[in-house]
This record gives C-alpha cells, structure tokens and sequence, in this order.
C-alpha cells in the first residue's frame, strides 16, 4: 500500500507511509482516505494492492478444517479486504467452504459511500441483511477499534492476538484488551471460549 501511495500521489517514501498510516487511523481503511482526498479509483488501488501471490504468504495453525466444522452456528467472513483476496486466503487455509456469506470492502457501501469496519452503520446493515440480532452474534477480531464498534451493537466479542499482525492488534493496552469479552491467541482456544461468552 505504501508502493501505491508513493506511486499515485507522486510522493517520497516517508510521507507515503504516513499518509497510509494516518489514513488506516482515521477511517478504518487506508483507501477511504486516498478516495476522499486524493479521489483514488477504489477498485483500481484494491487491484493493485493486492495482486500477489497469496497462498505462498499464508501462514496456519494446523486442523483448521476440522475447528471449523466443529464450531456451532453460522459463519460470515466480514473484512476490509477485497473479495478476489479474501477468497484466496480462506482457500488457502482451506475452510472457504465454511462460510456462508462474506462481506468484503466492495459490498461494505452503504448509500453510494464505503462503510467499512469499525462502521456501525454496516454492521447493523450487515446483521439485517443475515437476520441475526446483535446478542446472537460473535465478532473475532484483531482490531481493537473494530472490536469497540461490535461491542457497543451488542456484539459478543473476541480479541485474537497470537498471529503477531502488524497494524491489526500490535500492542495491546490493557484498556484496548478489556474491550474484547475474550482474548485468545488461538483459534483452536475458540470453542472452550465461546462458552464462557454465552454464559
């Protein structure tokens, strides 16, 4: 993202990362910043942003499959990411046929304007489209800023820490923590975990 920012804007390295930074900050997303103020073609910066090899990067815990099949209830995949990527990536961990529905940045317009997470108003469009109230779903996340958006719909909710993102949870404060109602550093410690949250 910063290779684009440095391209398309015409501007040094430092000052690209800046802008990528302070754009993922401000409005949840990196390109909602490059459309409002440098009027970034969304589809053209997703395409290129993320034309690469995805399988050789993804990196998992193994039995994937297997948790996924034993996990109660339904799943929707609900990323910032563009679908032709996020697609890849469940294929690559090999539980794409585990989702029933999947909201990516390109479906996350809400009245001709992206509305991606940390948006309520997508969430709540979201829950309306899978007619599931907020009580009944559970959010698993690695952005704190996300996790504090779901929370306040009523989302139950689950803080992932152990895959060492950049950018996702990074360093946690203890403030940023206690907003998620479970804090896991496996997905294999969600089952056990989505016990403790229904009680």
């Amino acid at each position: 993202m910063t290779d684009y920012v440095e391209r398309h804007l015409e501007v040094d390295r430092g000052e690209a990362d800046r802008l990528r930074a302070l754009y993922w900050h401000r409005y949840g997303a990196t390109l909602l910043g490059l459309v409002r103020h440098h009027a970034v073609d969304a589809t053209h910066f997703l395409r290129e942003t993320h034309d690469f090899d995805v399988a050789a990067l993804v990196r998992a815990e193994r039995g994937l499959t297997r948790l996924f099949a034993r996990l109660p209830g339904r799943k929707v995949l609900l990323t910032n990411a563009p679908m032709a990527y996020a697609s890849e990536v469940l294929r690559a961990l090999a539980v794409h046929r585990h989702f029933r529905s999947r909201y990516t940045i390109e479906s996350m317009r809400l009245h001709g304007t992206f509305r991606p997470k940390p948006s309520r108003m997508m969430l709540r469009a979201m829950l309306a489209r899978e007619r599931v109230p907020a009580s009944q779903a559970v959010l698993v996340e690695d952005s704190a800023a996300n996790l504090k958006a779901a929370r306040a719909l009523g989302f139950r909710t689950v803080l992932m820490t152990g895959h060492g993102a950049r950018g996702g949870c990074g360093r946690m404060t203890r403030r940023r923590v206690a907003r998620a109602g479970l804090v896991i550093r496996s997905l294999h410690q969600l089952p056990q975990g989505l016990e403790r949250l229904r009680r």
